[in-house]
């Protein structure tokens, strides 16, 4: 049982979401831009959208939606994610899924940390795509030892940091001045070094096998390289970026624009080019582009039966494009996009008769006010009015959108062919543990909230 002087998981990963949000401001101004784009979007939608206000109201995200963010951080050892991982625990947060990035010509494997219970995610919706580096894809042999000795030789957590994880691990929690010393100490294994550990030949070295081996590995710590706030309309937030001084991607990434949103929808703007000294120069004269804006809009999590189905028409629209999405041919993806998922029904009742989405049942005002109504079946209470339906939030992520977010930010040039296959075992070997399923969440979630209604209805 948690001590009464602990400070909730929930809470403390409420305030590093948020200082990390400051930090990233700081770091990158375009990311202060971006923000008060979505800021500008969301309140327009919910102003001219009274279905949407009702439906973020009713399931109570509406009180969430200005803390949500996800970020992304890369790393380059087993020893690195074990203890991110017992990082992230401090905080609630634990591994839900597995992402294999090499068939997309990215070097990694990744997991997102994130809160698993809605009670949670309500407190705050953080999440955390970590990606593994794949050392062993690095072909020249001498330069896969050379990035594997730099990587042995640093330390991305503070003293103090890895003191307060042990802390928290052995007591059970955080206290308020330890909780606030943990956010801190915390925060600098993701901040932005503008020094490198390696020479600028070395470094060109690693970029030549891939720039995002030379992004893992060339510097002292991971540094968070986006950060993502959530939008409710990402079509008018791309529109507007070049407006805001803003230079968006050509392509959205994941499903086309629905009026009933599912998945997950993503954007961003190109990788920012930091100067960087490296360890053979004086001034920090050479540079490193790795960090960029990005913007998500989050629908419905699908069923498998959904995710079979969205799978399908995605790789059918990108087969007969026969080409990777991009500025050039950008307005016949998404023609192509709207015409396969046409097959897809665009309304919530649609999904849910057809079980392809996951919902939460509520109790109505009416169904509060009846009598004992325990014997009834789950559709006789929905269609008299006494039980309401909203879809469940996708929390996570897509590992062909994942993958065309790198893609744009490190250049067409950096895709590569890679023989190896997936390999989830030794990523979670490398974790330290399994990552969980992120469909028996939602699953659990919607069983949940059904048993509870039943409870209050037969009360």
């Amino acid at each position: 049982m948690s001590h009464p002087n602990f400070v909730s998981p929930d809470l403390i990963r409420q305030r590093f979401s948020k200082a990390m949000s400051d930090m990233y401001r700081e770091e990158v101004p375009l990311y202060g831009a971006l923000m008060e784009l979505v800021e500008q979007t969301n309140r327009h939608v919910l102003d001219n959208d009274p279905q949407i206000a009702r439906q973020l109201h009713g399931t109570g995200e509406i009180e969430r939606l200005d803390l949500e963010r996800h970020g992304a951080i890369r790393v380059g050892t087993a020893a690195e994610l074990a203890t991110l991982a017992r990082l992230f625990a401090v905080m609630g947060m634990q591994p839900v899924g597995y992402y294999d990035l090499t068939p997309a010509g990215v070097p990694v494997h990744s997991t997102a940390f994130r809160a698993v219970h809605e009670a949670a995610l309500q407190v705050s919706p953080f999440r955390v795509f970590t990606s593994l580096l794949r050392l062993e894809l690095i072909e020249d042999l001498e330069l896969r030892a050379f990035a594997r000795s730099v990587l042995d030789k640093r330390s991305i957590f503070t003293p103090a940091a890895l003191m307060l994880i042990e802390l928290a691990e052995s007591q059970g929690g955080l206290t308020e001045q330890q909780a606030r010393d943990f956010v801190e100490q915390a925060l600098e294994t993701f901040r932005w070094h503008h020094s490198a550990t390696v020479t600028a030949e070395q470094y060109r070295q690693l970029s030549a096998q891939h720039r995002l081996i030379a992004d893992v590995v060339a510097f002292k710590g991971p540094h968070i390289n986006h950060l993502t706030p959530r939008t409710l309309d990402i079509d008018r937030v791309q529109a507007q970026m070049p407006a805001h001084g803003i230079t968006p991607k050509a392509v959205i990434e994941g499903p086309p624009h629905r009026q009933c949103p599912i998945l997950l929808r993503q954007t961003s703007f190109k990788a920012l080019d930091e100067p960087v000294a490296f360890t053979d120069q004086a001034d920090a004269c050479g540079s490193h582009s790795a960090r960029f804006g990005e913007i998500e809009q989050r629908g419905a999590a699908l069923t498998p039966k959904g995710r079979a189905l969205y799978d399908r028409l995605l790789n059918a629209a990108r087969d007969e494009l026969d080409d990777f999405p991009n500025e050039a041919n950008a307005d016949r993806y998404n023609e192509l996009m709207a015409q396969h998922f046409s097959e897809f029904p665009d309304t919530y009742e649609g999904m849910r008769r057809q079980e392809l989405a996951y919902f939460r049942y509520f109790v109505t005002a009416k169904g509060l006010g009846a009598d004992a109504l325990k014997s009834s079946t789950l559709e006789d209470l929905l269609s008299g009015g006494y039980l309401r339906v909203e879809p469940l939030v996708y929390e996570d992520f897509l590992p062909v959108s994942a993958a065309g977010i790198f893609q744009s930010n490190l250049g067409d040039a950096a895709q590569t062919h890679y023989g190896e296959h997936s390999n989830r075992q030794a990523f979670e070997e490398a974790l330290g543990r399994p990552t969980i399923d992120e469909l028996g969440l939602y699953a659990e979630t919607q069983r949940r909230s059904i048993e509870q209604c039943f409870a209050a209805l037969s009360a």
